[in-house]
């Protein structure tokens, strides 16, 4: 059933002690009725049918004994609060709930956003500038690192007498590039040096 349809109104359940003409075929379909109008107004929505049809599967199945209003109509919105639990559980364990349709929020593209590679273009270009500016040791430092060398492995290739020689030429080399860059690593604020 379309949760966008509406309801027709149930017929009323027979009261305490009124078996109807059909007896217990009468009751169930009148209790359809109404298990199908409770199942929808809890939010089962499309499934509120089907809930319905469960339930009295169930009751006709276990329940065959049981003839009066009174032993049913507990006996079926029970029965029915636990299946309503069960497809709430269900739906929740497969994602329903949070579910976004595909045709109106499109999937996040795994391609880099291209304003952020423009950014990242021009910085690299700004850096390789700078650094072709800077003197033979800074460039050859910088080399160093950009291949991930440690600084004692850059002591040893430079032939430094100490690793504080190396702190400090990587000190002042970074500041003349930042100098030479306009005195900003990325053109704003709060970031770091590379």
């Amino acid at each position: 059933m379309d949760a966008d349809l509406p309801m027709s109104p149930a017929p009323p359940i027979p009261l305490r002690g009124e078996l109807a003409v059909g007896g217990r075929a009468e009751i169930l379909a009148r209790l359809r009725e109404r298990i199908v109008a409770f199942a929808a107004s809890r939010s089962a929505g499309a499934h509120a049918e089907d809930l319905a049809q469960e339930v009295l599967v169930l009751i006709h199945e276990k329940y065959g004994h049981l003839d009066r209003v009174e032993d049913l109509v507990p006996l079926a919105f029970q029965i029915l609060r636990f299946k309503l639990a069960a497809h709430r559980r269900k739906a929740a364990r497969r994602g329903e709930y949070d579910a976004v349709d595909v045709d109106v929020f499109l999937p996040a593209s795994d391609a880099p956003d291209p304003a952020m590679v423009l950014e990242r273009k021009e910085l690299l270009a700004k850096l390789m500038g700078g650094i072709a500016r800077l003197g033979e040791r800074c460039r050859e430092l910088f080399r160093f690192k950009l291949q991930g060398r440690s600084f004692a492995e850059i002591q040893e290739l430079m032939g430094a007498a100490s690793l504080n020689t190396i702190y400090t030429w990587d000190h002042r080399c970074r500041k003349q590039l930042l100098e030479s860059l306009g005195g900003s690593w990325a053109g704003s604020p709060g970031r770091g040096a590379p």
